[in-house]
């Protein structure tokens, strides 16, 4: 039974290292944040870019925001989401990057930088829905039919 359970262990350990360079991230479009990490070792900023995918979002308009620290290694200008270039912070020894997109699924950052021995980081996401027209037009026409339900109260009790 305890052969099990080391067998568990040692397979979701191996699991991990599958996150080196490039991966994908789901993400849910409820203003939680979600969090990702490199692995030590090889692959990550191999060829100088990792491309992280954020996936599992609706058809929809959605506002993204990541963050990203490493260390032993140093984020490039070139760092982007969806095109929009990222900032980019390499100061003494802490090394960070934030961008912000808002548009339809498909996300996708893109580190650019160099890795030295040792090199690692570690991200976290936020996605939110953006509204649609159709809901402030509800949001609006609700008002209205409460105004006007407010107006026939008043005229009735004068």
């Amino acid at each position: 039974m305890k052969l099990k359970y080391i067998v568990a262990g040692l397979m979701a350990a191996a699991s991990f290292s599958a996150f080196a360079g490039d991966q994908s991230v789901g993400v849910v479009a409820d203003g939680a944040s979600i969090n990702w990490n490199s692995v030590l070792g090889d692959g990550i900023l191999s060829g100088g870019h990792d491309l992280i995918t954020f996936t599992g979002l609706a058809p929809g308009m959605y506002d993204v925001t990541v963050t990203v620290t490493g260390q032993n290694l140093t984020f490039d200008a070139a760092s982007n989401l969806n095109g929009n270039l990222a900032d980019v912070g390499n100061i003494g020894k802490y090394h960070f990057v934030g961008a912000e997109a808002v548009g339809a699924p498909g996300f996708v950052l893109d580190l650019a930088g160099t890795a030295g021995a040792g090199a690692s980081y570690t991200g976290t996401v936020t996605v939110t829905a953006v509204p649609e027209p159709e809901t402030y037009g509800m949001l609006l026409g609700g008002l209205g039919v409460l105004g006007l339900i407010a107006r026939r109260k008043a005229k009735k009790s004068a």
